[in-house]
């Protein structure tokens, strides 16, 4: 900045944002937003003349160290206000027991579960209007702020998690974002409903189920047999090999020529009839 002759007021022109917010940032106290989740990086790179890349490096390097300091920290409890919030969008029918869950155990897994839900939709919301200036205004309307304000407040949104979500996050996004959601308390599947006017998508579905592992496929000597021999396989396309494969004859190892003839059986018209038509006879 010196050598170039810049002040904070350039960087906050350049990355569209307060030059209080940069001011934080020059001094560290705010911790730079992560990378992949802001676009200021690369404004303020091309005023300072910086290669491509370089100054999100630096950030990213910084953020690591920070991050390894709070390591040890163990995770707070969400504000009282967000948790508010929270339980004030949840389904009617389920916001006693989920109540019930929240304050049995502080920030537990369940409340955890949910609030990361909604964050990420919030987040993935804020993300894809970034560069959406009408977006970015009306929300700067919403919540009375001007548009470079607003610039920084969905910027500090978007490098939030769920350890350190804030009332401004909640009070800022996911309030005007979230009209309700639900939960299954036995499948843990989650809706949320969103606002239609700040959102193209009016709904989120989210499933967690329990899925089994694949199971190995294995293949008879026979056919891995039958399949290099370009003689006997060399035509034979994806689906049929598919289908050889999934052949199975317990306590039986067929030959490479068994496999040749079931495929010569599976392309013979006389082994699957046409359905007769309407007004034909048998």
């Amino acid at each position: 900045m010196k050598e170039l002759g810049l002040d904070q007021k350039d960087l906050a022109a350049a990355a569209e944002v307060t030059e209080s917010y940069i001011s934080q940032l020059l001094t560290r106290k705010k911790a730079p937003p992560a990378p992949g989740r802001t676009d200021i990086y690369e404004k303020i790179g091309k005023v300072l003349k910086l290669p491509q890349g370089e100054l999100s490096n630096l950030a990213d390097l910084q953020r690591k160290e920070e991050l390894r300091k709070k390591s040890a920290e163990p995770p707070r409890p969400l504000f009282k206000e967000c948790r508010a919030l929270i339980l004030g969008k949840c389904h009617s029918a389920r916001r006693k027991e989920v109540r019930r869950i929240f304050e049995k155990e502080p920030f537990g897994e369940l409340e955890r579960l949910v609030t990361q839900k909604l964050l990420d939709v919030a987040q993935g919301v804020a993300k894809e209007e970034l560069q959406n200036e009408a977006w970015l205004r009306r929300m700067a309307q919403l919540s009375g702020r001007t548009y470079e304000e607003m610039r920084v407040v969905i910027l500090e949104f978007l490098d939030t998690d769920v350890f350190n979500i804030s009332v401004d996050n909640c009070t800022s996004f996911l309030d005007p974002m979230i009209d309700a959601w639900d939960i299954d308390l036995v499948t843990f599947g989650m809706e949320v409903v969103l606002n239609r006017q700040l959102a193209a998508c009016g709904r989120k579905r989210f499933e967690f189920a329990e899925q089994a592992p694949p199971q190995p496929v294995t293949i008879e000597p026979g056919l891995q047999q039958f399949l290099r021999d370009a003689s006997l396989s060399g035509d034979a396309t994806e689906e049929e090999i598919a289908f050889l494969k999934a052949l199975k004859l317990r306590g039986k190892r067929p030959s490479p020529i068994y496999y040749y003839r079931e495929l010569q059986n599976l392309r013979d018209p006389l082994h699957f009839p046409s359905a007769a038509q309407p007004g034909e006879s048998d």
